[in-house]
């Protein structure tokens, strides 16, 4: 077999969109993963290999025009690129360390019109694209019409664990006749990579949590072939988002011990090195990703819109809802309508600041229960019952610190919270009144009803009290009501 190696020139060549211009067609589109074991295979030379009887030739490709198809004759196939296969190549030098390339093998037959092929790569985390052609000699195209060319081109640079976009189409550029493939270059869990590649020395990265300073001391490795290696602390979201400075490790510094200072621990606060490299993988550790229960506390209320809110610091899969908390040390009941999932920000509007009203965060690792209104800074109001000036009847009677709506309702105790009551009375409002009761201090009552003693002083039957003009409120309630004695609650 007669082989010609030409050196290649590689650059960028397009920008992102460029691969994809003007391609209205149905792609022959794969995916392809490795998972090998085995030793990835040695380049001594990169270069381009072209199939016996071929002179091709390869360069960089800088020509715009060909991002953009024209209509292929009446008499081409679309399936005139008959493969395209990729794998990775690992090129070692005992001074600079071991490089990995991504090898293209393609196949073309070719046909009258056809100038050869192009192969184009786009790195999809940077959008970084660089083509190369690969050309017959006019003067041999007339010789070789109908023959299969087979390329072999391997000095595609790339990166531990890249994911690219690879396209295989034609010059000149036709419509319909492209092969496309996504490509996953190995990872440092394998172990060819993890022994010969300076990247993956990040995962050796050693390091102490200093809680009562809040620091974590970071060991950084010796990197072959890296001047230098940073670190830095950063909030894991869709992006490691900067939580501190970035530092930088020389090979020829006195220490290779540096210290992290943090202000919070949180799930998604992770550690991150890498080498100075180009586009080296960035290895990531998070120390606290068990520490969950600082994520709970990001609760808001705004008192002008009486809107409760929490929004979350890190990524989290769980549930939100509201619920009533009866007593310490009881179950936090749901309420109605409340659930939301917690991956993003929450809001609930026209919220009563009740000290039983809490949120209640669900996780496959469990529940946390948060009151934020158990203060007594937050104005609350609270119902009492009493006899009433009717005889046969006793008086709930509301006191507010602002304007409010509210309704009476008889209960069964065994049910509190979602019962199946017998009855609802609406109040009567009464802004301007005030009951004294002997205080002159008191606040003005709201509203006030009147509820039959038979019914009121029944077995099992409780006083519910609620806030009417809110979303979202949780009654106050009173059992086994003595009714001969004034009872009181209060929120």
């Amino acid at each position: 077999m007669q082989v010609h190696t030409w050196p290649p020139t590689v650059g960028v060549h397009c920008h992102a969109g460029q691969m994809l211009a003007g391609q209205v067609v149905v792609f022959l589109s794969l995916t392809w993963t490795t998972h090998q074991s085995l030793a990835i295979p040695r380049i001594t030379e990169c270069g381009l290999s072209c199939s016996q009887g071929f002179a091709c030739k390869s360069r960089t490709n800088w020509n715009i025009f060909n991002s953009f198809c024209r209509a292929p004759p009446m008499s081409m196939s679309r399936s005139v690129l008959e493969s395209l296969e990729l794998s990775t190549g690992m090129k070692c030098d005992p001074r600079e360390g071991c490089a990995l390339h991504l090898r293209v093998h393609a196949s073309l037959m070719l046909l009258e019109g056809l100038r050869g092929l192009e192969i184009c790569t786009m790195n999809l985390d940077t959008q970084a694209a660089q083509c190369q052609a690969v050309r017959v000699p006019r003067a041999s195209r007339p010789l070789h019409v109908g023959q299969q060319l087979q390329v072999v081109f391997d000095c595609f640079e790339v990166s531990v664990a890249q994911h690219l976009y690879v396209t295989l189409r034609t010059i000149p550029n036709f419509c319909g006749v492209q092969l496309d493939q996504q490509y996953h270059v190995e990872d440092c869990k394998d172990e060819d990579v993890a022994k010969n590649m300076p990247d993956c020395s990040a995962e050796k990265l050693t390091y102490q949590v200093n809680r009562s300073r809040k620091a974590i001391l970071v060991q950084v490795p010796e990197a072959l072939g890296s001047p230098d290696y940073y670190v830095r602390l950063c909030l894991r979201w869709l992006v490691c988002e900067d939580a501190g400075p970035t530092v930088t490790v020389s090979p020829n510094g006195l220490s290779r011990t540096v210290s992290l200072p943090y202000s919070q621990e949180l799930p998604c606060l992770c550690l991150e090195g890498w080498s100075s490299t180009p586009d080296a993988v960035r290895i990531q550790t998070c120390p606290f990703e068990d520490d969950t229960e600082a994520l709970w506390d990001a609760i808001h209320y705004h008192p002008g819109s009486q809107a409760l809110t929490w929004v979350p610091i890190c990524p989290v899969s769980g549930r939100v809802s509201l619920c009533w908390l009866q007593e310490p040390g009881t179950p936090c009941s749901e309420l109605e309508h409340s659930g939301r999932p917690a991956h993003s920000r929450v809001q609930y509007p026209l919220v009563d600041t009740q000290p039983q009203l809490c949120l209640k965060f669900s996780t496959h690792g469990g529940f946390w229960v948060r009151c934020p209104f158990a203060q007594r800074r937050f104005p609350a109001w609270r119902m009492t019952v009493q006899p009433a000036p009717s005889q046969g009847f006793l008086r709930a009677t509301f006191f507010s610190p602002s304007p409010a709506r509210f309704q009476v309702r008889l209960c069964p105790q065994w049910k509190p919270l979602r019962p199946t009551c017998h009855r609802a009375l609406e109040t009567t409002s009464l802004p301007a009144a005030l009951v004294s009761r002997g205080d002159p201090s008191a606040e003005p009552a709201a509203a006030f009803v009147d509820i039959p003693r038979e019914e009121a002083c029944a077995p099992g039957i409780c006083i519910q009290g609620w806030r009417t003009d809110m979303h979202f409120s949780v009654p106050q309630q009173l059992c086994h009501v003595q009714c001969a004695v004034t009872h009181e609650t209060a929120a």
